[in-house]
């Protein structure tokens, strides 16, 4: 059996736009089935409005969001609900 070391993934805010408390200024809308992916693996993600990053922080109740992502996002029909 051998190891491996994984890479040193760069990590920074969801937004680039940086604030002094290391929480990023709002939150963006991208594609829920790469959030998992990114946060583990720190593959990048695309935002609804084009902004491309890695997942770093999870969103609470009252977050401030993307205003781009979430008139995209309104635009959108809805899916199938599952």
């Amino acid at each position: 059996m051998s190891t491996t070391t994984l890479p040193e993934v760069d990590t920074r805010p969801e937004s680039t736009e940086d604030t002094d408390t290391d929480q990023p200024k709002m939150f963006h809308y991208v594609r829920k089935n790469k959030i998992a992916e990114s946060a583990v693996m720190g593959t990048h993600v695309v935002a609804l409005c084009g902004e491309v990053f890695p997942v770093t922080k999870s969103p609470k109740p009252g977050s401030p969001v993307c205003p781009a992502c979430k008139e995209i996002y309104e635009g959108l029909r809805p899916g199938p609900e599952d």
